[in-house]
């Protein structure tokens, strides 16, 4: 089942299992840090997004809020990120005032998120939120955690690994 938000809805996340830190762990080739809840699910069950703390356990501010781990998306977004087309994303940021503005509160809202569990008292959230692109990850975790109509590079990354065939079987590995 995907787990993934309508833009209307509180984002329900789910408490950390032993199983799931089992899993994120091995799905990032390390022990996961500052983790919240899974914040989504891919079809197989596995967690493809993690909600982290916004300062990992040492006190290192982590801007980073939602984090995808599902190794197969992270392949398939790499592959999109290579291809320049954050680049492209962010011209149109400086040709579309629409776009410009919904990107804003995509990343007012982020801040603003963020900071209800802890401000680092920064303006910086992640992506390159408001001004540029600049992960696709960090936008694609965001729409999977937050759903659809939030984020709209998040919603054009995910629209592109749906056209790619994400999902199709095992997503575990």
């Amino acid at each position: 089942m995907e787990s993934v938000n309508s833009s209307t809805e509180t984002p329900r996340f789910e408490p950390v299992t032993d199983a799931d830190r089992e899993v994120i762990a091995q799905q990032l080739g390390r022990p996961p840090r500052a983790l919240r809840a899974v914040a989504a699910r891919c079809p197989s069950g596995h967690p493809s997004v993690v909600q982290t703390s916004p300062r990992l356990e040492n006190g290192t501010p982590f801007p980073t809020l939602y984090y995808l781990t599902c190794p197969r998306l992270t392949s398939m977004v790499g592959t999109l990120e290579a291809s320049g087309v954050m680049k492209e994303m962010t011209e149109r940021l400086t040709t579309d005032p629409e776009l410009a503005a919904t990107y804003q509160r995509t990343h007012e809202t982020y801040l603003a998120e963020r900071d209800a569990i802890e401000s680092l008292g920064t303006q910086v959230t992640a992506g390159g939120m408001p001004g540029r692109v600049k992960c696709l990850h960090v936008h694609l975790a965001h729409t999977l955690a937050a759903g659809p109509g939030v984020n709209p590079f998040g919603d054009e990354t995910l629209a592109w690994v749906r056209e790619q065939g994400w999902p199709r079987g095992d997503c575990a590995g």
